[in-house]
């Protein structure tokens, strides 16, 4: 089931802390953007099914990643992206987004994206796995 914008805005306004959905909505879009570089097909697809149309397009349409960022460079890359951003604020950011992601998409969905980024992605999500 697809979340409605507002739903998926007021969730990550919640869980970020954030005292404007205008700043919940920039750190949702700067996460989609880096998160839809490093997926691909079906999966990819089927997570943007689940998003507000809004974020699903910014999710479709990333820039390449030229390789893999692990977990750790991809909280890094948010935070250069994000003004005024440091590597904590951006792992707020990041767990903030992810972890409404992770709700949206569905367990069997979200173990599938998990397989296609590299070890550690699994905590910014929330969704911790056995080792």
């Amino acid at each position: 089931m697809t979340l409605r914008w507002e739903t998926f805005l007021a969730h990550v306004q919640e869980r970020g802390e954030y005292e404007t959905s205008q700043e919940a909505d920039r750190a949702a879009r700067v996460v989609l953007a880096l998160l839809g570089a490093h997926l691909v097909g079906h999966e990819r697809a089927e997570l943007a099914a689940r998003l507000p149309e809004a974020y699903a397009l910014i999710l479709l349409n990333p820039l390449q990643a030229a390789e893999p960022l692990s977990a750790e460079r991809f909280v890094q890359a948010t935070a250069a992206w994000i003004e005024g951003a440091t590597a904590e604020t951006a792992k707020w950011d990041v767990g903030a987004v992810l972890s409404v992601v992770a709700d949206a998409s569905g367990e069997e969905l979200m173990q599938r994206v998990l397989l296609q980024l590299p070890p550690g992605y699994d905590l910014l999500f929330g969704r911790p796995q056995p080792a």
